[in-house]
């Protein structure tokens, strides 16, 4: 019994270690070096190999290294092969980490006072309390229900929306298309968890911008292919949206020229929201290859038709 690891070399390391010591009747393998593929039962990776049926005759189990599978092209990969999303838990307190930052980035006007200290300026500006700021989460996955649970103590207005109705403590809860526009209409602060799907490409653009309140802030720690990124030059150039922060991009690396890079009013990270630690991912990951191997369900087993 082997498994196949095709992602990061330097947390591979790790992984290797936590399986020799806690593990040791899976054999370890990383990327190229596979061996017999025949013997190799999982795949964890980031991206799967195009010829991966051929390529790995008698594999079991393909396990995302990653909260999400938008990177993989789930068409393209064998119908019965389960797709397994890594649930880790450093991750989620990695995002709920980042969006805290990326909130009170905008709540407390940090990007007009990083224009003003580059231009030498000291002004104060009048304090809005939290109380008054509303905040608005699109997706309501275990991720961003752990976020709201994190905002829920500065004392902001909470907001979610999701696809399907849900009901969270101290959260104001919208769903489907005929509740978008209310939802977005009472959304100071607007930050994106969506996964990414063909409902969700673009979903970030004009007619949404159109729809906050004129002023409001964006965070996208989804994807990039959530945003259309003219539309947003457009309404921060408009006014209608104030300040951007965006972990994520159409293309990453950003290109030199982009135009984000010096762009005053958003502030952008590389793709650094969370990051899978092998150490808090390691029980994750050994939990559901033992599940598997009772002929249990996994956890974040991938819905094919959702696509997520």
């Amino acid at each position: 019994m082997a498994l196949l690891y095709k992602s990061d070399p330097v947390r591979g390391e790790r992984w290797k270690a936590l399986f020799a010591e806690h593990a040791p009747d899976i054999e370890w393998r990383a990327w190229p070096d596979i061996g017999d593929p025949s013997e190799i039962d999982y795949l964890a990776a980031w991206l799967a190999p195009d010829d991966l049926e051929q390529l790995l005759p008698n594999l079991k189990v393909l396990f995302a290294v990653s909260a999400g599978v938008d990177q993989l092209d789930l068409a393209r990969l064998p119908a019965d092969l389960p797709v397994v999303r890594l649930l880790d838990p450093g991750i989620t307190q990695g995002m709920c980490e980042y969006a805290t930052w990326a909130v009170l980035s905008l709540h407390r006007d940090m990007l007009r006072y990083r224009q003003q200290q580059t231009a030498r300026c000291w002004q104060a500006h009048r304090l809005q309390p939290a109380a008054n700021r509303r905040v608005g989460v699109m997706g309501l996955g275990a991720q961003a229900q752990q976020i709201l649970a994190t905002l829920a103590p500065l004392g902001f207005a909470l907001s979610g929306w999701a696809r399907s109705a849900h009901q969270l403590p101290g959260v104001t809860c919208y769903a489907g298309e005929a509740q978008l526009s209310a939802f977005l209409g009472q959304c100071d602060i607007l930050l994106c968890v969506l996964p990414l799907t063909e409902q969700t490409q673009g979903i970030l653009n004009s007619r949404l911008f159109d729809q906050l309140p004129q002023g409001a802030g964006l965070i996208n720690m989804g994807r990039g292919g959530h945003l259309v990124e003219e539309d947003l030059l457009g309404a921060l150039s408009s006014g209608q949206l104030s300040g951007a922060v965006l972990d994520v991009l159409q293309q990453e690396p950003a290109p030199a020229e982009h135009p984000f890079w010096g762009h005053p009013q958003i502030l952008m990270t590389p793709h650094i929201a969370a990051m899978t630690q092998p150490d808090s991912a390691f029980g994750v990951l050994l939990g559901n290859i033992r599940r598997f191997q009772r002929g249990e369900r996994m956890v974040g087993e991938v819905d094919r038709g959702k696509g997520y």
